[in-house]
């Protein structure tokens, strides 16, 4: 399930997960790039703390809202026009992780509209804080 990740986001961790979100990103450094937005498909990992994650009255106010993924990617796409799928990636990273309950985040983003021949192009980052 969490392979490859340190022990400490296996044992320690819960998952909240994002998946193949679409949204209308104006990206890129390329000048047919910058007269409109183009799709960008986002999915998106946090690891947050069992003790901070695990519910004991079955109430929302106990774990991490998904919302917040969401939030922060609509935060930086509102700043407007961004040159690099990396920036993208790591801006909203260091967002996320801004989060007292959050201890790493995997970040993806993809363009599936840029080359006909295959699925799409993208970048994938993984932050992490330090563990304790």
């Amino acid at each position: 399930m969490l392979s490859g990740l340190p022990e400490f986001f296996v044992t320690r961790c819960r998952r909240v997960f994002l998946r193949r979100y679409d949204v209308p990103v104006r990206i890129g450094v390329n000048h047919s790039e910058k007269h409109g937005p183009q799709r960008v498909r986002f999915s998106v990992d946090l690891f947050v703390l069992l003790e901070r994650s695990t519910p004991k009255s079955d109430q929302l106010s106990e774990i991490l809202d998904y919302d917040i993924i969401r939030a922060a990617i609509a935060q930086r796409v509102g700043r407007g026009h961004i040159n690099l799928l990396e920036t993208l990636c790591d801006d909203i990273a260091a967002a996320l992780l801004a989060n007292e309950s959050i201890m790493g985040v995997i970040v993806k983003a993809e363009k599936p509209d840029v080359y006909p021949d295959c699925d799409s192009v993208g970048v994938e980052v993984f932050r992490a804080k330090p563990v304790p």
